[in-house]
């Protein structure tokens, strides 16, 4: 009885022993099972975390390259507008290119213009300056024959008015004819016979000679009546006049230079024209009736030329200035002083 005892007893203990051990694997399980799950839920939170931040990161990211996107959209934009632009410069710069070639040729065409102007004003340069010797000599000829009949008048004691540019002078129609005639009374032989000796014989001097075209006498009357009456008149009292120095001739004038007066003697008849006007501007019709003796010198044509020379070289300089041709302009302008252009101007102008 007792040994069985016993044996029952030991079997009690192994099965409590492999329960406790059991009860312990069990418990280490589930202590395993304990950490795997704490692990596995902290790894799946540390995941889950991580995933949000990528998740808030890639949100991140997105939007910057949203804003990138915009950004580069902006500029995409204001590229095309640059490159619009440029279209439209480019396109300016085109038409200022064939502006500029206009302009180009434009300038090349004035060029030549001012070429041609240049070389035109370079030959009346000479032109000029080859003249004006010739006319200093002829503008100093007249001065002088001007002078030699104011010398002589004054010399005989016989009051008379020569003008001082054209040596002209003017006898009283009053005194040389009665009114409406033409037939010269005894007064104005008179006065013939003391002013046609003195003012022939000058003109008809050795130093004058060459130099001399015409002697005139130039008949005019007042504002009254018909115009061909009265250039029949004017013409038949010029003619008087030239007629009594005809016949005076011999009186004091040599062979030859009796055949020089025929030669260079001419007479004209002007009617009404030119009258004489008094300090108001109106007709003085007692001077208007008058008889002038004057000369006319070879190279006077010279004179008109020149001034019509210096007419077109003035145009021509103000053409010139306009296109900055000034200094070529005023080359030519500066060949004639101007004194001696004035006094050559004024002596064509009065005769």
């Amino acid at each position: 009885m007792r040994r069985r005892k016993k044996s029952e007893d030991q079997g009690f203990n192994v099965w409590r022993s492999y329960s406790d051990m059991m009860a312990g694997v069990l418990l280490l399980f589930v202590l395993i099972m304990c950490v795997t799950l704490f692990q596995a839920q902290k790894s799946y939170n540390e995941s889950v975390q991580e995933q949000k931040e990528r998740l808030a990161m890639q949100e991140e990211y997105t939007l910057e390259i949203l804003a990138q996107q915009n950004e580069l959209d902006e500029q995409q934009g204001k590229l095309q507008d640059q490159d619009q632009q440029l279209k439209t410069q480019d396109e300016k710069l085109e038409e200022q290119e064939q502006l500029l070639a206009q302009l180009a040729s434009q300038l090349q065409e004035q060029e030549d213009t001012l070429n041609a102007q240049k070389a035109d004003l370079d030959e009346k340069t000479a032109l000029l300056a080859d003249q004006q010797a010739q006319i200093d000599q002829i503008i100093g000829v007249k001065a002088d024959v001007i002078e030699a009949l104011r010398a002589e008048f004054a010399k005989n004691n016989v009051n008379v008015d020569i003008d001082s540019q054209t040596g002209a002078l003017t006898l009283d129609a009053n005194v040389m004819f009665d009114y409406d005639k033409s037939e010269l009374t005894d007064e104005g032989k008179a006065v013939l016979e003391q002013i046609l000796p003195i003012y022939c014989q000058v003109l008809l001097q050795e130093e004058y000679m060459p130099y001399l075209a015409e002697i005139i006498i130039d008949g005019y009357t007042d504002t009254d009546g018909d115009y061909s009456y009265n250039l029949y008149l004017s013409q038949m009292r010029s003619l008087a006049v030239a007629q009594y120095l005809l016949d005076i001739q011999g009186n004091f004038l040599t062979g030859d230079q009796s055949q020089d007066l025929q030669n260079y003697l001419t007479v004209n008849g002007h009617s009404m024209s030119n009258p004489v006007l008094d300090a108001e501007g109106n007709v003085d019709k007692d001077a208007s009736r008058r008889v002038e003796v004057k000369f006319r010198l070879k190279d006077d044509e010279m004179i008109e030329e020149l001034n019509e020379i210096m007419s077109s070289d003035q145009e021509s300089q103000e053409e010139a200035a306009a296109d900055g041709g000034t200094e070529e302009a005023a080359e030519t302008e500066a060949s004639v002083s101007p004194t001696e252009a004035a006094a050559a101007s004024g002596e064509t102008q009065q005769q």
